[in-house]
């Protein structure tokens, strides 16, 4: 079977187009195909530390997923503190804003989370840790 070459430029406009639940979907089953995780390198460190004293498991259970539930009146701010926590370009993190409810960030640290939620209320959005 011969598969067809799509140019990295054709790819990301590609990706541009597609809600972010359906690229959080595609970004799943990549991790899936290859055993990598888009988080790998911001969880290992809590995660190594945990295992080194010896609590591993209760690491693991201090893992949340942020969800941002609303913007509010003041969505430029949202957009700001989203595009700081992930790293995604404008259009996304506003993509990410505008379809809210939706995960700013799965699997972090409980700590990080609640900073990270202080800022998004701050901003004027809502956010809740899962």
């Amino acid at each position: 079977m011969a598969a067809t070459k799509v140019s990295t430029e054709d790819w990301i406009e590609e990706l541009k187009n597609i809600s972010v639940l359906e690229l959080s979907e595609r970004i799943k089953a990549l991790e899936e195909e290859f055993g990598v995780s888009a988080t790998a390198v911001a969880a290992a460190a809590p995660a190594a530390a945990g295992t080194a004293d010896g609590a591993g498991a209760e690491e693991e259970s201090s893992t949340v997923d942020l969800v941002l539930t609303g913007a509010g009146d003041k969505k430029i701010g949202v957009i700001k503190v989203v595009r700081a926590a992930t790293g995604l370009g404008l259009k996304e993190a506003k993509a990410l804003v505008d379809e809210a409810p939706s995960p700013v960030k799965e699997g972090i640290d409980r700590d990080e989370a609640e900073k990270l939620k202080g800022e998004i209320e701050e901003a004027g959005g809502t956010a809740d840790l899962k």
